[in-house]
Formats: C-alpha cells, sequence, structure tokens
C-alpha cells in the first residue's frame, strides 16, 4: 500500500509541474502575440501600420504610445481569452484561407472589419478605449468638433 501512495504522489507531482510549465508557456505565448510586432509579422497589416503612424495614438506631444493590444485587446482574463481565440481567424484568414493575405483582398474586407471593431466597441462601452481616456481628464473644449459632439455623447 505504501509504494502505491508514493507512486499517486510522484505523479501528482510530475501533473503539477508539467500543468504549471504548460501554464506559464501558454501565458508567454498569449503575451508574445499581443505584442505590436507580432501583429505587424502579417502582411495585411502593413498599410494600417501606415495608417497608425498618422495618428496621435503613434506620435502626440505627451510621448505616449498606444500599441495594438491597448486598442484591441481587453484587459480582463476571460475578455482577454476570448479576444484571443477571436483572433485567430485573422491568423487563419491571413495564412491559411488567404482571404486577406494581399492589400487587394485586405481592402475588399477592410469595411466589414471596421464593422466588427466598432460592433465591439459599442458592445464593451469602449472599454479598451476609456483604459486610456478618461472623461474627467478631458478638456472637451480643446477637442475638435467632432470629438465633442462624442464624447459629450458618451
Amino acid at each position: 500500500m505504501r509504494g502505491k501512495k508514493r507512486i499517486g504522489l510522484l505523479f501528482l507531482l510530475i501533473a503539477v509541474v508539467v500543468g504549471g510549465g504548460g501554464l506559464l508557456l501558454a501565458q508567454k505565448a498569449l503575451h508574445k502575440t499581443s505584442d505590436t510586432a507580432f501583429c505587424l509579422s502579417c502582411h495585411s497589416m502593413s498599410k494600417p501600420f501606415e495608417e497608425y503612424q498618422g495618428t496621435v495614438h503613434f506620435s502626440n506631444q505627451k510621448g505616449i504610445r498606444a500599441e495594438c493590444a491597448d486598442c484591441h485587446i481587453p484587459k480582463s482574463g476571460m475578455d482577454y481569452l476570448f479576444a484571443k481565440l477571436k483572433a485567430s481567424k485573422d491568423i487563419y484568414h491571413e495564412f491559411v484561407s488567404g482571404k486577406i493575405d494581399s492589400d487587394d483582398k485586405f481592402e475588399t474586407h477592410r469595411q466589414e472589419m471596421a464593422e466588427t471593431v466598432w460592433k465591439e466597441l459599442k458592445a464593451t462601452d469602449s472599454a479598451t478605449c476609456r483604459s486610456c481616456h478618461s472623461f474627467d481628464a478631458m478638456d472637451i473644449a480643446s477637442q475638435s468638433e467632432s470629438a465633442q459632439k462624442m464624447h459629450n455623447k458618451a
């Protein structure tokens, strides 16, 4: 009986070590695939990156830069995991189906992809935006007319 107990404890210890190692590797992979450099490794992101470079989210007087994950990936646990799972379709369409693997194909689907992001922002009450932006800290009067209109509605 004593030998069986030791084997059981050894098996449990191995399972904990392997399981813990697997969790650490998964966490590292999720973190790495949230990096802007990873996003830009897809050809289809070259045009959006050029556009992003001309925005205040890329370069501004405060020196604060929003990275891809800041706007496109929620910060909290389950929302984060669901966003990562949903994003796997982008990798599929880039490398497997070829749906967005060229500039022309990307442009064909641009509106559809933008609407998907806009729906997500609406569904989450712009949670990723609000993780950086605070209405209380905004000087609405110094914003553009369209920004004032939208922020006054919020």
